[in-house]
């Protein structure tokens, strides 16, 4: 799969990254079946919309509830601070790749 080179980021060693494939609600990191985490450090959730993908529409889950954040449109990226939450997803209508990256607020 071909990427621009603004994902370069994406290919850190020092950061767990990952690629989701996205068709439907996939969850991103988590799950609804957790409780809530808190960390120490909130970790950031850095995501990025594959550029021939399909826009993605994002959401953070709270102990089941779900609550959107907004659309993705194919290149796009958002960074989403992972601080008292479940989880959070991302749903596509058709499907888009999208690229994960976990790092420290420091």
């Amino acid at each position: 799969m071909f990427q621009s080179p603004l994902s370069s980021s994406f290919d850190s060693s020092s950061h767990p990254s990952y690629q989701v494939r996205v068709r439907g609600a996939m969850y991103l990191w988590g799950s609804d079946d957790m409780a809530p985490k808190t960390f120490d450090s909130p970790l950031l959730l850095h995501v990025r919309n594959n550029v021939f993908g399909q826009a993605v529409t994002l959401a953070t889950v709270i102990s089941g509830a779900s609550t959107t954040l907004g659309t993705l449109q194919p290149g796009q990226c958002y960074t989403i601070a992972i601080q008292g939450m479940s989880g959070v997803t991302a749903t596509c209508t058709t499907e888009s790749a999208v690229d994960c990256l976990i790092q420290t607020h420091s």
